[in-house]
């Protein structure tokens, strides 16, 4: 295998990029100067080196604890459990959630193998225990794997004291009922809220 293909075989292992995606990539990185190739090379390889998972609430960090986890500003007795770090840059996104979080690297999939032990739930139970929060938000996304694990999380937290929410889901802003599914319309007729 030449250099190309090689370099287009790794970018396809890239989450969202296809063959065409990754030769379109290649194609670039090859008529460009090497700075950027190189820029790329060192960037991938100091990320590697210098990012780990904050030992609290497993986001993304060069420090033992990252900075939402440092910052006195946020309301320590809200904790948000979300699947991962772009749900968290989505939510902090809003400016409407000021609390801590939890990221769970995953959900439960037994279509991909991936049950509750492989989720290693026992981190944010410990973590839930430690910290003094009235209230866990469980953040996961509306869709079959982030139901199942919301609802194994329901019943593996609600012995814990703390007041167990669910973020709401259904026809979004702007959208119309006419275009929407019947599932996103069901479920915003169960999760309608006083007006």
């Amino acid at each position: 295998m030449n250099p190309f293909e090689r370099l287009v075989k790794a970018l396809t292992k890239l989450p969202g990029i296809g063959e065409k995606s990754a030769s379109r990539l290649a194609l670039f990185l090859t008529k460009e100067d090497r700075g950027i190739s190189q820029e790329i090379a060192n960037a991938l390889i100091v990320m590697k080196e210098k990012i780990h998972f904050c030992k609290l609430c497993q986001n993304l960090t060069e420090e033992d604890l990252c900075s939402l986890c440092r910052d006195p500003r946020r309301n320590s007795s809200l904790l948000c459990v979300v699947e991962g770090p772009q749900d968290l840059i989505a939510l902090e996104k809003t400016s409407e959630y000021r609390g801590l979080y939890y990221l769970l690297h995953g959900v439960i999939s037994p279509l991909d193998g991936i049950g509750p032990d492989e989720m290693k739930f026992e981190r944010l139970i410990k973590r839930i225990r430690e910290g003094k929060f009235s209230e866990v938000i469980l953040a996961t996304n509306p869709n079959p794997e982030g139901e199942a694990t919301a609802l194994y999380l329901k019943k593996l937290l609600s012995s814990l004291g703390v007041k167990l929410t669910r973020i709401a889901s259904g026809v979004p802003v702007g959208g119309t009922l006419e275009y929407s599914d019947p599932q996103t319309l069901a479920r915003s007729l169960l999760t309608r809220r006083e007006f």
